[in-house]
């Protein structure tokens, strides 16, 4: 926790919620008649609404992206590294919105919210979201917050699939989009990894197909090992050598299957710590969000074609060591907008982090970043 909120900070927020009325017609072919989206903003709208940026979350995101709620608060939120005063997203010229998504479980309507048809929880029977509803329900909120354009739609992992898929739903809406260690759709080999995960989910003898909470407990263990796993593929192996090695917990092998090493110790903490904070539900659903992703599949699977009518000007980041979403899944969105010429820079980072280099205060991506913010900044009001 903090004993005084740093300078750069935007400092005690507290997030809001709207109510939309207006029905959202989903991909799965059902409705959601009404839903609440939970925000929060950083910095100040200007006059014409033109400094609007849209964050998107990651899968195990949410709307606390910047700033504290309380003094008592272990940590900020989750990408206080790039947002604030004088950061790459600098609050002092761009007004911030980031949202938890729907389906999320941090307060936006979701599995763990009431069903206002039945009065219970949606539980298992909230309906399977995508990347291109997410967008059409962000666009409501957009309209609700005077917001016609956003000046950058940015985000990492499956928030820079949002902010891919923005420029492509909505071209005359977006002005910049800033794609970060993302792809334009999911390899075998990421499927198999969140259907690995789900499995674990669903196998645990407390999930009860979805309604735990009817049964007044959760999938501690299915959850856990989503977790470890998803975890896993997260880091690199140089950044786990790096930070553990085969460092033993206790100075010496104890010859049993207790935890042993320090990476297994920093595993069953995360595992611990995470399934207190995130719905099993709100897990499976984001994970099919993340493998339905594919806008190239309405173009005859056409990645040019995709991205002929887009408008913004684009940004796509990728780093080395990531072999989640490697730097070559990124260079065939560049390609790709390339060859339709449009307007695209590419940055790859030199970073031994793995995937979650896009949430670390790496100089190099960050002072990139920061450039191409601040030339979003020098357009002026438009």
């Amino acid at each position: 926790m903090p004993e005084s909120i740093p300078a750069d900070s935007v400092g005690l927020v507290k997030p809001s919620t709207i109510h939309i009325d207006t029905p959202l017609q989903l991909d799965c072919g059902k409705t959601l008649p009404s839903y609440d989206l939970v925000y929060e903003t950083y910095g100040s709208l200007n006059e014409n609404g033109s400094n609007a940026v849209l964050i998107c979350h990651a899968l195990s995101g949410d709307h606390h992206a910047a700033g504290f709620h309380t003094m008592e608060d272990r940590k900020p939120g989750w990408w206080d590294t790039a947002i604030g005063p004088g950061k790459a997203i600098d609050t002092n010229h761009f007004y911030v919105v980031c949202l938890n998504n729907l389906g999320g479980c941090k307060g936006s309507t979701g599995p763990n919210t009431i069903n206002p048809e039945t009065g219970e929880l949606y539980g298992p029977d909230f309906p399977i979201v995508t990347v291109p509803d997410w967008v059409r329900s962000q666009a409501m909120l957009a309209a609700r917050l005077g917001i016609q354009q956003w000046a950058a739609v940015i985000g990492g992992s499956l928030g820079g699939m949002q902010a891919l898929q923005w420029s492509i739903s909505l071209p005359e809406r977006v002005r910049h989009a800033i794609v970060i260690a993302a792809a334009p759709k999911l390899s075998a080999q990421n499927i198999a990894f969140n259907e690995v995960a789900r499995t674990a989910i669903k196998s645990d003898p407390d999930f009860h197909d979805g309604y735990y909470i009817k049964h007044n407990t959760l999938p501690r263990q299915g959850l856990g090992l989503a977790r470890m796993l998803g975890h896993i593929t997260y880091l690199s192996d140089e950044a786990m050598g790096e930070k553990f090695g085969r460092e033993l917990r206790n100075g010496a092998i104890q010859y049993g299957y207790d935890v042993e090493f320090q990476i297994e110790s920093y595993l069953r903490y995360q595992s611990t710590s995470f399934v207190e904070r995130f719905d099993a539900n709100t897990y499976l659903l984001m994970t099919k969000a993340l493998d339905y992703f594919d806008p190239a599949q309405a173009f005859n699977d056409d990645l040019v074609a995709t991205v002929a009518n887009i408008q913004a000007k684009s940004l796509i980041i990728s780093f080395t060591s990531d072999w989640r979403f490697s730097p070559e899944r990124s260079k065939e969105i560049v390609n790709a907008m390339l060859a339709a010429g449009k307007s695209v820079c590419y940055a790859e980072i030199e970073a031994h982090q793995g995937h979650d280099a896009f949430l670390m205060p790496i100089p190099r991506y960050l002072e990139i970043f920061g450039t191409y913010m601040q030339q979003i900044a020098a357009e002026g009001v438009k």
